[in-house]
């Protein structure tokens, strides 16, 4: 009869455990976004490729893979670097703020582009709210554009292109510290 009582609790705990982890926790990180004339300087005079990213900064796009593919075809000539992310999705939210930071500090240079996979498109712009970014973000309810990067299985995942276009690297699952991402777009997005 113990054994079954210990089963119990510790089957309690691993739910619990899975629902924090898969459903954010206690919630969104504090956002560490720039402020928004400390982005506009930041960014000011980026190439008009990239400067059209930050127009649409935060904003949930729609048209689905054909338009990502479009984009990225537009960003040739930079590096690009693409976060699957979900507004569910707690790894997620905990690397978030790291993007909010090295969108602005490399986003002369380098293309960032989320894709929002999986996911109901109100919570996500409630999400973007929250946690603004200086790009954009397409919308995936279905994976199809996470697919295209074999990068389905995994929230977040974070792909990496060359400024030919070419996927050059793909880094599985949340990032533990800030200072790994950052590594990983000066080594891959150039």
């Amino acid at each position: 009869m113990r054994k079954l009582w210990v089963a119990g609790i510790l089957a309690v705990v691993a739910a619990v455990a899975v629902l924090a982890i898969t459903r954010g926790g206690n919630g969104t990180p504090k956002s560490a976004a720039p402020s928004s004339a400390t982005v506009q300087k930041a960014l000011a005079n980026s190439p008009p490729a990239l400067a059209s990213l930050h127009d649409q900064g935060s904003q949930l796009l729609g048209g689905g893979k054909g338009a990502f593919s479009k984009r990225l075809t537009d960003l040739r000539g930079h590096p690009v670097v693409v976060n699957k992310w979900a507004a569910w999705c707690g790894p997620c939210r905990q690397e978030f703020p790291w993007l909010q930071q090295l969108s602005v500090r490399f986003g002369k240079q380098v293309g960032f582009i989320g894709v929002d996979s999986n996911d109901v498109s109100s919570d996500a712009k409630n999400f973007l709210k929250q946690l603004p970014v200086s790009y954009p973000s397409y919308e995936d309810p279905n994976l199809k554009i996470a697919a295209s990067m074999n990068a389905v299985g995994a929230f977040p995942t974070t792909i990496f292109f060359n400024a030919q276009g070419k996927l050059v690297a793909t880094h599985i699952g949340a990032y533990q510290k800030r200072a790994q991402m950052q590594q990983d777009i000066a080594r891959y997005a150039r």
